[in-house]
């Protein structure tokens, strides 16, 4: 982190500053920065990682003396947020309507970029592709008691949906969110830890400290190329896919130059770049499959998207994982009822 925050110190050198709080990590920032900085010389792309959620904290925090100029990544879910607190301001790239309706802000305060995958994930060093999850509810069975490796779902928009999705699913299907928190509080009971950031959850999946777990396609992707054992699969009954944003933040210190970041980072080039060499499925529906690596082919053919109640989530996220934090985390139940 230190080297993070000595990033975004002036570098004196009379380029302008396109300040970036992003959740995306290390490998997709360096990759884009070094990108842009080579097309644009007078731009220094500085950014900030962290979670999702400490993304919103920190913009909010600094309203009144924004920092940032590019909010980039994270579900729209938490950009809404962003946009009823007034935190972003309108932008509407050159790109914005080769993305499906749905993954537009009506007010052009943000929009989708990417689509996040969350999936199962397992130490394949550990655990055979035969007993392996295959659906979300396979974490709740005992075999997987005290296996269960998760990360804070309070800083991370991943877990967010998920969570959100075993609650919204719960309304469907019985009027209630009574079902999804039962299910949630059977999941804490198998948990064994909450870690801080991703890579302590990988560190602990590695070394088999835990089995099993939920996380995103493209980091498990990223360690697979570096040779991990961790393995991930679809859950059968359905992926909440994530549709991950990008806005431009309200009063930003350099607007002008972050406008022609966004632009940049929606285009076909930043998006062939990145789907290429980190994983990252775009979210514009105007590239041909067969334009796409082999990885992004196979998982839009094996991946069953999930009906998810996005307003639903959206509109009571927030107290949901309040609720979660004050009476589930740590006092997980056993009982069996779904």
């Amino acid at each position: 982190m230190l080297a993070l925050f000595t990033g975004l110190a002036g570098c004196g050198d009379g380029r302008t500053s396109v300040t970036v709080y992003s959740p995306h990590g290390r490998d997709l920032l360096e990759l884009l920065e070094k990108a842009y900085e080579a097309k644009r010389p007078d731009i220094d792309v500085r950014w900030l990682d962290m979670g999702s959620q400490e993304v919103y904290d920190r913009v909010r925090f600094e309203a009144a003396n924004p920092q940032a100029d590019v909010w980039f990544g994270g579900p729209d879910t938490i950009f809404s947020r962003g946009a009823a607190d007034g935190l972003l301001q309108p932008f509407r790239p050159s790109w914005a309507d080769a993305v499906p309706a749905d993954s537009q802000q009506a007010d052009d305060l943000y929009f989708g970029v990417y689509l996040a995958c969350p999936i199962l994930v397992y130490n394949s060093a550990a655990v055979s592709a035969e007993e392996a999850p295959r659906d979300w509810d396979d974490l709740l069975d005992p075999r997987w008691r005290d296996e269960v490796i998760i990360r804070d779902p309070l800083a991370s928009g991943t877990m967010r949906t998920v969570f959100g999705m075993i609650l919204a699913r719960s309304v469907a299907e019985t009027g209630s969110e009574e079902r999804g928190w039962q299910w949630l509080r059977r999941l804490d009971a198998q948990t064994k830890e909450y870690t801080l950031n991703p890579a302590l959850l990988f560190e602990k999946l590695t070394r088999q400290e835990g089995l099993v777990s939920i996380w995103e396609l493209t980091d498990i992707l990223l360690l697979q190329r570096r040779g991990s054992p961790l393995e991930y699969r679809f859950a059968t009954s359905g992926t909440p896919i994530i549709d991950d944003s990008i806005g431009l933040v309200a009063n930003a210190p350099h607007a002008d130059e972050a406008r022609a970041f966004i632009e940049w980072v929606g285009g076909e080039e930043a998006l062939s770049l990145v789907a290429r060499e980190v994983f990252r499925l775009p979210a514009r529906r105007d590239l041909p499959a067969e334009s796409l690596p082999p990885w992004a082919q196979k998982v839009l053919a094996e991946m069953t998207p999930a009906q998810v109640d996005w307003d639903l989530i959206e509109e009571n996220g927030a107290r949901w994982m309040e609720t979660w934090d004050q009476t589930v985390r740590a006092k997980g139940s056993e009982s069996q009822d779904l």
